[in-house]
């Protein structure tokens, strides 16, 4: 993907609102009905998952095996999708093995350190994936559209980052980089649905508000980044995630099609006989049990 291709592949797709698909859909799986035409149905959205939650496990297995490094870097504007498309990846592998790295604003030591020296431990070992939520690309992105960096310091990170993604392949990790997408009535109505929810409000911080204002000041910053670090070894994959559901399907689906990846052969799983009770006898103790309210 050249640079001026991927700059043209970010481009918001300005149809209106699509994200009510989403809406629409839960609707229609609770009341037993089909789905909005054209749109993927929650059970078929479930089956696909469910299919490539399996495949993840494979890949698991083989990372384990072959003692791979695997580092997945997702990048976009608020309420793009990043969290949910990170959680779809994770729910059904281990925790060992899958890491999400999420780093707070940068201590008053950090600040001090050179820029991506606070990314480094993170970076995965032998046997590990490591998924950033948000990564050192905030320096291209939050910290120079919100005033937290010099302009100074944004071009030299951008002349900077394409070789130390360069030494971190030569070193053996695989590297994927993926910006999701959102059109601007989708971002809102995002947003807006998070201000009256109980589940969601923690998402709507005051830096949120604040960048929300700025949508082509991050249009302008998210080209310039693309146009300099969309590199032939270390390229952008975008993803249009107006539909979260859709996103996350293909967003799962490139990167297992992106890693060469075997099904590990396992031993047919029988569980063993339980021993008998013996002696043992249940005690007679009184427990703190919970209430049981469900």
């Amino acid at each position: 993907m050249g640079k001026q291709s991927a700059a043209r592949k970010v481009e918001p797709k300005r149809k209106g609102a699509k994200g009510n698909s989403d809406d629409a859909r839960e609707a229609a799986a609770k009341s037993g009905a089909a789905a909005p035409e054209g749109e993927l149905s929650a059970k078929d959205y479930a089956r696909a998952m469910k299919k490539l939650h399996v495949e993840l496990v494979k890949l698991q297995e083989w990372v384990k095996l072959k003692g791979l490094k695997v580092c997945i870097v997702f990048e976009g504007r608020d309420g793009a999708g990043k969290g949910g498309t990170i959680k779809a990846i994770t729910e059904r592998v281990s925790p060992r093995v899958f890491r999400v790295v999420a780093l707070s604003a940068p201590s008053e030591r950090e600040k001090s350190q050179m820029y991506v020296q606070r990314y480094l431990p993170h970076l995965p070992a032998a046997g590990e994936v490591v998924i950033f939520d948000r990564s050192w690309y905030n320096r291209a992105g939050v910290e120079r559209v919100m005033g937290f960096c010099t302009e100074k310091e944004v071009e030299g990170f951008l002349k900077t980052v394409p070789a130390f993604e360069r030494l971190m392949i030569d070193s053996g990790i695989l590297l994927r980089k993926y910006w999701l997408e959102v059109n601007p009535d989708e971002q809102t109505r995002r947003l807006k649905s998070r201000i009256d929810d109980g589940r969601k409000i923690w998402k709507l911080t005051a830096m949120d508000l604040k960048s929300y204002s700025r949508w082509y000041d991050y249009s302008r910053a998210r080209d310039e980044m693309f146009a300099a670090t969309d590199t032939p070894w270390s390229p952008w994959f975008v993803a249009q995630s107006d539909d979260k559901q859709r996103a996350r399907l293909n967003i799962i689906s490139h990167l297992l099609e992106s890693i060469k990846y075997k099904d590990v052969p396992r031993e047919k799983v029988v569980l063993p006989k339980r021993q008998k009770a013996g002696d043992y006898r249940d005690p007679n103790y009184s427990y703190k049990r919970i209430p049981e309210k469900y």
